[in-house]
């Protein structure tokens, strides 16, 4: 009879363990859950903001403004055009080396 009780004696620790490190992995997976539902919220802001920030950077006004001071563009009138004509070596009389 006491050997039956040994047996179920430590059947019943071995059970024991195991319950008390299942809850602890199920905590520590709910706790990385957590951290990474937060990250996910976190990026999915920024990218909103992101994404505002790109729309308030393409406005047409802001593109023409940059052209004009940073890159001294000027807005096109018939008395700055300049055209430029193309003629190949073949009609030019050249040839092809």
């Amino acid at each position: 009879m006491t050997r039956l009780n040994l047996v179920l004696l430590v059947a019943v620790m071995v059970s024991a363990l195991y319950l008390v490190r299942t809850q602890y992995e199920s905590r520590r997976l709910y706790v990385e859950l957590e951290k990474a539902t937060a990250e996910s919220r976190r990026l999915e802001t920024d990218s909103e903001r992101l994404q505002v920030e790109k729309r308030a950077q393409a406005t047409p006004l802001r593109v023409e403004k940059l052209a004009k001071d940073r890159l001294q563009m000027q807005t096109v009138t018939p008395a700055i055009t300049q055209y430029v004509t193309y003629k190949s070596n073949a009609a030019a009389g050249g040839t092809h080396e």
